[in-house]
């Protein structure tokens, strides 16, 4: 039997094995003692992608994947590509990161002619819903930002009841960064889902979306890590917080009672990018190629419950799991789509005044509900 090694780890464990050089060119990758490193978002995610399609993976190939945890961001790829000492094969992106990543030369080009077909032989620029395929990416899951809340305490029923203290009364969770709270605070203020991106590039604009966050700044604990937002919505530390939605439906099966509002959730695309200057990125592309089959992302469904990129993994999702999908069309229709052209442009100029604003000190009012 083949040793299935995966494992959720904060840190690159040592080098120790070398990856045995192709024989043949265009042949299938042979059976092989490599390691390849896998970057992606920890808890729930990384054990729906483990469970999904990186145990099959090692044991068709032989590969032992090293499933490393990050929080996202450009940053470390930057640096790790620009000295030439790459020492992470494929990256799972949010798709502005990837946008920005690409535009910065730090991406080796996909072309998806040589993605795998679906199976009634449709191509994947046929089978990848619109957008999934970038020069330099390729979609995998569509997941989306929500609301949630513990069921036995008032019930957020639209968007606007988040920053309501009045008659909901409580701390907020809110994920440590602009994207997706600046929408909110204005779709909140009245802004017409339209013109939320033209009135962010406006100084004015910009201010009036600080100005709503203002109203629950006081009460708002700031979360980088998602399983952080579930443990305070589980233990009753905050009364509601954005979350994503894949991580209620993982908390709820093994226990929680959290209930999710649908109302304005924020739909994002998470894609596969493999770092340039790697020294596994045939292998790399190998893995994506299998990650992103038909099946592999329809088995992922069963441990998180987020929308596959390919039309043909639907008919492979269980009746069960549809209903708590972002992609479902109950859902869909209640849904913000992020725009991550535009957040690929301004998020550098955004991000340090949203930074800005979290150090100015919060001036609590005199009288706060109870």
């Amino acid at each position: 039997m083949i040793s299935i090694q995966s494992k959720i780890a904060s840190r690159v464990r040592p080098r120790g094995i070398m990856a045995v050089a192709l024989l043949l060119l265009g042949m299938a990758l042979p059976m092989s003692a490599e390691t390849l490193r896998v970057v992606t978002w920890g808890g729930a995610y990384a054990k729906s992608q483990i469970l999904g399609f990186i145990r099959d993976y090692e044991e068709k190939t032989g590969v032992t994947v090293e499933v490393l945890e990050y929080s996202g961001g450009i940053g470390e790829i930057r640096s790790q590509v620009r000295s030439h000492n790459v020492r992470w094969d494929v990256v799972d992106f949010e798709l502005f990161d990837a946008i920005r990543a690409a535009g910065e030369r730090l991406l080796e080009p996909i072309n998806p002619d040589q993605l795998a077909p679906a199976a009634d032989g449709a191509s994947a620029r046929e089978d990848f819903i619109e957008g999934s395929l970038l020069p330099h990416g390729v979609g995998n899951i569509v997941f989306s930002k929500v609301i949630a809340h513990r069921r036995g305490t008032p019930a957020p029923s639209r968007l606007e009841d988040l920053f309501n203290l009045s008659d909901f009364p409580g701390d907020r969770a809110l994920r440590r960064t602009p994207v997706g709270n600046l929408e909110w605070a204005l779709l909140a203020d009245g802004v017409d889902p339209e013109s939320i991106y033209s009135t962010l590039e406006t100084s004015e604009g910009l201010q009036r979306a600080f100005r709503k966050l203002d109203r629950v700044k006081a009460v708002t604990r700031w979360w980088t890590d998602g399983e952080q937002a579930i443990a305070w919505l589980e233990s009753g530390d905050v009364a509601m917080g954005s979350v994503y939605n894949g991580r209620v439906f993982d908390a709820n099966r093994r226990g929680a009672d959290l209930d999710i509002l649908w109302d304005r959730q924020i739909t994002f695309m998470d894609v596969w990018g493999i770092p340039r200057n790697g020294r596994n990125t045939e292998r790399a592309f190998d893995f994506i190629r299998f990650a992103t089959s038909t099946r592999s992302l329809a088995n992922q469904t069963k441990y998180i419950s987020y929308g596959p990129v390919r039309k043909s993994s639907m008919a492979h999702v269980a009746d069960e799991i549809r209903p708590y999908l972002p992609t479902a069309a109950e859902n869909l229709a209640q849904a913000f789509h992020s725009n991550p052209e535009w957040w690929s442009r301004h998020y550098d100029h955004v991000n340090s005044r949203f930074e800005s604003w979290l150090r100015t000190p919060v001036r609590v009012p005199q009288r706060l509900p109870r």
